[in-house]
C-alpha cells in the first residue's frame, strides 16, 4: 500500500522513498513510516529498507518523503504524522541511501501561525535554485479546511538545520486552490528546473475527490502561475486502476535527459494504493504527456 513516491539517482541505481503503513492502533488508525525501494530501470522495484519512528517527535509516524543527493549523500525531508496542526518537516542524512541519521535540530521547519496558515507543514519538497534552497510545503488555513502551499529558503551552503530556514513572507500562500477540479486542496508539490524556470507538479483536491495533477511555472521560485487550467494528469476512467485518483506527484529528471512523472492511484477510494510513472516530454509551452 505505497503512497507519496520520490525517486533519486544514487550511484548506479535508483532509490524510491515512499509512505507505507506500519500498523494500525487499537482505534484502527494507521501509523505510517517510509519505505525504500531500489531499481535499475525505473520500472522494476525491490524493497531494500524501511525508516520507522525513533525520535519522540515522530513517534506517531512519519511519511511523505522528499529527497536530494548532495556530495554523495542522500538528504531526506519528511513530515511527522498524526499531530494535526503540530505536524512539521524533518531532515535526515545517509551515506548509503538506506540508513539515516536524524538532524539534531528536528523538526527543522513549520510555518508561522498567521491569517492563512495554522502552523502545520507537510509534503516537503526541497530544490536548489539560483544559489539557494527552496523548501516547499503544504499547510492548512486557520479553520483547518483549505490546504495550500508555502515556501521557505536557506543559503546554498546550508546544513538544512532549523535556524537556517526562513519562511518567505508574501502575505499569503504561493498557490491555493482556485479551479473547480482543485476543490479545497493543493498539496504534494514536486519541482524541477527546466531552461532557467521552475515547473511545479502539484496535487489538486483531497484524496479520492478525485485528486488529480496540475502544473505551475515560476521564474523566481516564489511567484507561480498555472500552465493550464485543466489537470495535466487526470484520474482514470471508471474501472481502471486509478479511477479514484491520480495524485501526489513526483517529477524525476533522469541523468539521460528523460523526465518521468511518478504518482499514486487507486480504484477503491483509498482502500489500496499503487504507484506508477509516465514519461513527460517538453515543448516551448511546457510539459506534455508522452504517449
Amino acid at each position: 500500500m505505497p503512497k507519496n513516491p520520490h525517486v533519486v539517482r544514487f550511484g548506479k541505481a535508483y532509490l524510491m522513498y515512499y509512505s507505507v503503513p506500519l500498523y494500525k492502533d487499537s482505534s484502527g488508525t494507521d501509523h505510517w513510516g517510509i519505505g525504500i525501494a531500489r531499481s535499475t530501470d525505473l520500472t522494476n522495484w525491490a524493497k531494500v529498507g524501511e525508516i520507522t519512528p525513533v525520535a519522540d517527535y515522530e513517534k506517531k509516524g512519519l511519511c511523505a518523503p522528499g529527497a536530494l543527493v548532495r556530495d554523495g549523500k542522500v538528504h531526506l525531508f519528511y513530515q511527522t504524522y498524526g499531530n494535526g496542526r503540530n505536524d512539521a518537516i524533518c531532515h535526515a542524512v545517509s551515506t548509503d541511501g538506506i540508513h539515516f541519521d536524524r538532524n539534531p535540530t528536528n523538526p527543522i521547519f513549520h510555518p508561522a501561525i498567521s491569517d492563512w496558515s495554522c502552523g502545520r507543514a507537510i509534503d516537503a519538497e526541497v530544490i536548489k535554485f539560483k544559489d539557494q534552497y527552496f523548501l516547499y510545503f503544504a499547510t492548512r488555513d486557520p479553520a483547518y479546511k483549505i490546504q495550500q502551499l508555502g515556501v521557505a529558503t536557506a543559503p546554498a551552503n546550508t546544513n538544512f538545520n532549523r535556524e537556517e530556514w526562513q519562511q518567505v513572507d508574501n502575505k499569503g500562500p504561493i498557490l491555493k486552490p482556485e479551479l473547480p477540479w482543485e476543490g479545497e486542496c493543493i498539496e504534494g508539490a514536486s519541482v524541477v528546473e527546466r531552461n532557467g524556470q521552475l515547473y511545479m507538479f502539484y496535487a489538486g483536491a483531497y484524496n479520492n475527490w478525485p485528486q488529480q495533477i496540475g502544473v505551475a511555472r515560476s521564474t523566481d521560485g516564489i511567484h507561480w502561475e498555472r500552465v493550464q487550467s485543466e489537470p495535466f494528469l487526470k484520474n482514470g476512467a471508471p474501472g481502471t486502476w486509478n479511477s479514484s485518483e491520480s495524485g501526489h506527484p513526483h517529477i524525476f529528471a533522469n541523468t539521460n535527459g528523460k523526465t518521468y512523472l511518478f504518482y499514486q492511484g487507486n480504484n477503491d477510494k483509498g482502500k489500496s494504493w499503487f504507484l506508477s510513472n509516465v514519461l513527460v516530454g517538453w515543448t516551448n509551452l511546457g510539459p506534455t504527456l508522452t504517449k
